[in-house]
Formats: C-alpha cells, structure tokens, sequence
C-alpha cells in the first residue's frame, strides 16, 4: 500500500504552498543521489518525496488526492508521478535545489550540472467520453493521438554556447561582491544541444507529427473532469529528451435513466394507482443490465427503496455504492365515465381516506435517510 503524501514530506493537509516546498526540498536534499551514491533505499525516498511533492504542490491535484487518494492518480496503466525517473525529477523540480549541490547536479542519469541537461517534451491532453457501464466496470480505450516525435536521421551537436550544460553563468558585479547566476541558455533553450542535420519534413527542433495509436486502461469509478496520466505519451522532447505525459480528462457521458451522486444511482419508477394498490413485480434500469424487483400491496409514493451493491464501484476500493429506486404513483390526468364513476364512490370509503402511521416517514425524513 502506497505511503500518504504528506506523512511523506512530514507535513499536515493544512500546509501552505510555501510549507509544501520547503518540506519537499529538505527531503530531497537529505536522500539525493550525490548524497547517498549507491544508496537504493535512498533513492526510492528521493523519487517517493518527488512524486509526493509533485501532486501536493498542484493546487488541482491536491484537491483531488485530498477527494479520491492515490486512486485519483494511480490508474491500472501507469497514471499518476509513480513512474518518474531520475531525469523526470531534474527536468521538473531542478530549480528546488538552488546551490545546495554546488549549483547543478552532478551527471545522475545524465542530469544537471556535470553533464548534457535533458529536457522534457510537451504534456498532450485529451477528452475520454465514457458511458455509466463503462465507468461501472472499467474499461481499455484505444485513442488515436497525434503526437511530436523525433524525426529519423535527426543529428545533433553539442551547444557551442552553453557547452552542453543548458545553462549559462552570468557575473554581477554588487555592492555586496560579485553575484554569480545561472540562466537557461538562449542559443538552445536548455536542451545543451543544437541540430547539426534534419531532413526536409521536420521542424526547427527535429521533430515532425505522428499519430499513434495509445491504449489506455481506465479503473471502475472514476468521475467526471478526474485526470489521468499515461507517462511518457505526450510530444517527445528535442535530442532525445524525456517524452512528455498524456493527460486523459474523463467525460461522463449522461445515462437516459440513472442518475448518479457519488458511487450512488437514483432510477425514478412511475407506477399506476392500481399496480400502488395491488403490488406488481417492476423491471428496472441499472448498471450492467436490468433488474427485476417486487412492490408490495399499498406501495405510497415517496418510498424510496434500496438496492445494495448495485451501484458505481469506489475508486478507493471501498465497494459499491448503492441504486436507490424512488417510487412515484401516476395519477390519471383524464377519466371515462365508468373511471369516474368508480373514484366518486371511493370519495367516501374509508380505505380510500389516506390515514398515514407513524412509521411512514414524512418527505424530509426520506431525504435524510437517503444522505445518511
């Protein structure tokens, strides 16, 4: 089971942005690969602190993992920061370090400082519609995404300006000394290299358009506007850099007959006065099919019946929600003479004269039971 974000950087759900930053960064620097060289224990707290910070630093997908936990980022297909490499952390959080390691990072898979900076392709983003079965059940999609890649026969030369760092120094001359800051380098934008050959269909960068063909596997109860992550499916990044991610919005697409609220399904089902008064067996709407169920003699309208386990699964594993059928009587809207006739009659009788128990429950009572 996967350790909670915030016991990770020791920080409370209630810490400022600030907190959340200066808590990652001491972490970070107290495991960092320079500091603990062959250390694997070390480096999984590194990666873990990085995972942790790069959700919680997100004022989005902070509110979803306080909502949904790690199911709102970790899918069955590789969502969420769970596969971030070493270039991963470098290329996004690099800046977190400041001068704690003399001003770079010293060449842990090709990273900062000693050696050629790697950068991160472009993030892509799609729209998944999915049906309420599908969401009841989970699914695989196959989505066709049109994406950034290298194009082949692309050659590239060390930057001249930057020496393949990425970065070039500046020197300030203060009244406190001589300031000494790193820019990102204007010849190459930060990738420590330059094109030196590029076929005729590919872009300033080397890159040329692509579409691929991506699977991508979605767990059961999921909700509207949650965002998933495929690693590594966005747009490829300049001189073999680390791929960007596909972010995958989920679209609930509106069920003609159920509605949802939560992991629960509310069915609206309309029965005559004489089907209240005799009870009848009903076929309803529900997830995966339909179902049968028995009304009793008397029925009233209101009652609201509850079907266990037959609603959306919980993302957090949790179990199903439930399918509450609320009960509605029909009444008539015209009458033939011989209809007529009969409910004048019933006017007067004292079946017909409601004489409510005290076990019916009154309209706001049901709607308390059904949100409690």
């Amino acid at each position: 089971m996967k350790k909670d974000f915030y016991e990770i950087l020791g920080i409370s759900k209630s810490a400022t942005p600030e907190e959340i930053k200066k808590a990652y960064r001491k972490k970070a620097i107290e495991f960092h690969p320079d500091k603990n060289p062959g250390n694997k224990e070390a480096e999984e707290n590194f990666k873990k602190a990085a995972e942790a910070y790069e959700v919680l630093s997100d004022p989005d997908k902070k509110a979803k993992y306080d909502q949904y936990g790690h199911a709102a980022f970790d899918g069955n297909g590789g969502f969420g920061g769970g596969g971030m490499n070493m270039d991963d952390i470098f290329s996004q959080f690099g800046d977190i370090f400041g001068g704690a390691f003399g001003g770079g990072f010293s060449g842990f898979g090709g990273g900062f400082g000693g050696g050629q900076r790697r950068m991160k392709g472009s993030n892509l983003r799609i729209k998944v519609k999915l049906t309420l079965d599908e969401i009841a059940n989970g699914v695989e999609k196959k989505v066709k995404v049109k994406r950034k890649i290298q194009a082949p026969g692309v050659s590239y030369k060390t930057c001249g300006t930057c020496n393949g760092s990425g970065q070039v120094l500046r020197v300030t001359n203060t009244i406190l000394g001589r300031m000494q800051t790193a820019t990102t380098c204007p010849t190459c934008g930060g990738a420590g290299q330059s094109i030196s050959s590029k076929p005729a269909n590919a872009d300033a960068q080397g890159m040329i358009l692509e579409d691929e063909t991506v699977s991508i596997k979605i767990p059961a109860g999921v909700v509207n506007d949650m965002q998933l992550k495929v690693s590594g499916k966005g747009n490829d990044a300049p001189g073999n850099g680390i791929p960007g991610d596909l972010i995958v919005a989920i679209e609930e697409i509106e069920h003609e007959f159920l509605k949802r609220e939560g992991e629960n399904l509310h069915y609206d089902l309309y029965i005559s006065v004489a089907e209240a008064a005799l009870g009848v067996s009903k076929e309803i709407e529900a997830v995966g099919g339909k179902v049968r169920i028995k009304l009793e003699e008397g029925i009233q309208s209101g009652k609201i019946l509850r079907l266990k386990g037959k609603g959306i699964p919980s993302i957090n594993s949790y179990g199903n929600g439930d399918l509450l059928v609320h009960i509605n009587v029909w009444t008539p809207k015209t009458l033939n003479k011989e209809q007529r006739q009969f409910f004048e009659k019933m006017l007067t009788d004292d079946n017909f004269i409601p004489h409510p128990e005290k076990t019916d429950k009154s309209f706001f009572e049901k709607v308390k039971d059904m949100f409690s």
